[in-house]
């Protein structure tokens, strides 16, 4: 009888055994699954599932609410923090922009900046030192450009223009809609402009080897990958921050114009605010305070002037490693040369892919952040301890969380929820995945304060419109236009704050003229390189009338929602033939008495986009355009065009 149970025993010691290998096998799906509270709220599955969409999704696409509820939503869930659905389809249209793939080094000697092209043309006798700046302009235009060809050169605005592209195919077209989602924050909270030049050519590489691989994981993790890229380490200046001491009457390292810089950086209400140039060596404070302020801690965060300068020296010696032939960092490649890169780590140097530590402009005297004490002689290792310490503080747990619940569940989040992810933060040390699971599942995310409550940006309202009308995309710079003219320049924020993440900054008259204007225009398929297919939305099925359009097509677009109050608003609006002129004339005056938006760089990455291959002109052929034209009559995508535009629509 001994051998029958040890059998049984063994058969279930092994079966015991493969569930636990199952479980790991399974990865965290397993480990993080949990139950949504929305029926608490009075919600049903399919309300449910409509709220998941509007907020971890650039929006609902017909018949998704319908494929989530078959899933699963806390699988669906758990799939989007996955991030590793196949993106074939997408991964085609992006092939076409090849340049968005290359390194910082390869961008560097694809795309040199225009100073440095000007001093090898001179150098290889293509043109005249005595004559740059004289004679006909178009003619010394055109032989830098003829250089430029020759040498194999092309300008940047060329690598903008592609990186732009791709960003808008792929919040359109990936099947990772919260990867994207959560790429787009992440970039955000860590801010880089294109509009400081001498890092713009390094944005795309630091969105793409920077942001996106690191978004659900830790924090701490992401924080240093920014801290030691090209594009961060030039537009907050700490690649030229040096041990050097800076005289002061502020304290040490601070002069009297940085005490003054550092009193206007805490008003962040004033979105012009950009980061102040320095004179290049000595004690740069730009990024140590912004760390701190805008990425870590908060402006209330508890640190003080003193912690700003020690945390800047603690930074000294940050830079970049030599890129491209003569670009970035060609100064430091002489002394890697005279070093050479296998004694670099005996001397104290730390080269990290694009990322230098040079310890001869490093501070190595002691220092004290935020009562952490670093001794002497520290090199490396105390910028490490330092992100260490910023990344797992309290107040960075609490700072996250807020800007977390606040882009997702509501511009003014519960304290109730903040507090539990920021919990979740400090236990996981950081993990991002786990804090989205602790704020999706708590009751707050479901509530009635949390529904339909957040305001579309620009670029959210673009591509939602783009996804529910399951549109074509074949020119996506025509759409960067439209989102620039509702208000949201992406990538060109000046300040590292980013843009702001509530309502009220998206929302005034002219944006709403201009919301409405583009919707009217997407539906006529007025933008190039947009088109769409009004009636196969609805089966080929032609509604009777322009209300029972707006009836059907409300209902497609908004899925979930009640949409009486909507619908009564909008109705007079149906029959107006002249309101798409009417909107038009409103949205030019109110641009005329604003800024313009589209500067010359603009129009010529547009007008190139206008001619840009084979396959966007046969896209656009006489017969694709009668069979849109059959498919989108003139009452239709104005029912179409009104709702895009309606306040509903605005909401997520």
């Amino acid at each position: 009888m001994k051998t029958p149970v040890k059998v049984i025993y063994s058969f279930i010691a092994v079966l015991f055994l493969t569930i636990i290998f199952s479980s790991f096998k399974n990865g965290q799906t397993e480990r993080y699954k949990t139950a949504f509270p929305y029926r608490q709220a009075g919600l049903t599955e399919r309300q449910a599932a409509a709220h998941l969409l509007s907020r971890f999704t650039y929006g609902a696409k017909d018949g998704e609410v319908d494929a989530v509820m078959k899933m699963g939503l806390e699988r669906w869930f758990q799939q989007q923090l996955d991030g590793k659905l196949p993106d074939d389809s997408l991964n085609l249209l992006l092939n076409k922009y090849e340049d968005i793939n290359l390194s910082n080094t390869e961008v560097e000697n694809k795309y040199p900046r225009a100073n440095r092209v000007l001093r090898l043309a001179i150098q290889d006798g293509f043109i005249n030192k005595d004559s740059v700046n004289k004679g006909d302009k178009p003619e010394y235009r055109a032989l830098i450009r003829t250089y430029m060809e020759q040498k194999g050169f092309k300008p940047e605005q060329e690598l903008l223009r592609q990186f732009i592209n791709q960003k808008i195919l792929r919040a359109a077209y990936t099947n990772n809609q919260l990867r994207e989602l959560l790429t787009d924050f992440w970039f955000n909270h860590f801010n880089v402009s294109l509009t400081k030049n001498q890092c713009a050519a390094f944005v795309p590489a630091y969105e793409r080897d920077i942001i996106r691989p690191n978004v659900t994981g830790k924090f701490e993790e992401l924080l240093l990958a920014t801290a030691k890229s090209p594009a961060m380490l030039i537009y907050l200046d700490n690649f030229t921050s040096t041990g050097t001491p800076v005289k002061d009457d502020q304290g040490p390292g601070m002069s009297n114009n940085q005490g003054r810089q550092f009193r206007n950086n805490n008003n962040r209400n004033n979105k012009n605010l950009v980061p102040v140039k320095r004179k290049s060596g000595g004690l740069n404070e730009n990024y140590a305070r912004e760390v701190m302020e805008l990425h870590t801690l908060g402006v209330d965060g508890g640190y003080t002037q003193s912690d700003v300068t020690q945390a800047a020296r603690v930074l000294t010696g940050w830079t970049m490693a030599p890129m491209g032939e003569e670009g970035y960092g060609a100064a430091m490649k002489k002394i890697i040369d005279q070093v050479g890169e296998e004694n670099l780590k005996k001397r104290g140097f730390v080269k990290d892919g694009d990322f230098l530590f040079v310890p001869n402009r490093h501070d190595n005297e002691e220092k004290t952040v935020l009562g952490h004490h670093f001794a002497a002689g520290g090199g490396y290792e105390e910028g490490l301890e330092l992100f260490d310490l910023l990344a797992n503080h309290p107040a960075t747990a609490k700072f996250i969380s807020t800007k977390l619940a606040t882009r997702f569940v509501n511009d003014n989040p519960p304290q109730s929820l903040i507090d539990k992810m920021a919990k979740t933060f400090s236990k996981s040390k950081g993990d991002i995945r786990q804090v989205m699971i602790t704020m999706v599942s708590a009751p707050e995310f479901w509530s009635s304060a949390a529904i339909r409550e957040k305001t579309k940006s620009p670029f959210e309202l673009t591509i939602s419109a783009v996804r529910a009308l399951d549109a074509n995309i074949t020119q996506p710079y025509q759409l960067f236009n439209w989102v620039n003219r509702m208000g949201q320049k992406m990538y060109y924020y000046q300040a590292p704050t980013g843009f702001p993440d509530k309502g009220q900054y998206w929302i005034n008259t002219g944006a709403l003229l201009n919301r409405m204007n583009f919707g009217l225009a997407i539906a006529a398929q007025r933008i190039p390189g947009v088109s769409i297919n009004l009636a196969r939305l609805n089966d080929f099925h032609e509604p009777e009338s322009a209300q029972a359009a707006l009836l059907t097509y409300g209902k497609i677009m908004m899925p979930e929602r009640d949409l009486t109050a909507t619908f009564k608003r909008l109705q007079p609006m149906l029959n107006d033939p002249a309101l798409t002129m009417k909107v038009a004339n409103a949205a030019d005056k109110a641009a005329a008495s604003g800024d313009k938006t589209m500067n010359a760089a603009d129009k010529t990455m547009n007008d190139r986009d206008k001619a840009s291959n084979i396959e966007d002109k046969m896209a656009s052929t006489p017969e694709k355009r009668k069979e849109d034209k059959k498919n989108n009559n003139a009452m239709l995508a104005q029912v179409v065009g009104v709702i895009i535009g309606s306040p509903e629509f605005q909401r997520k």
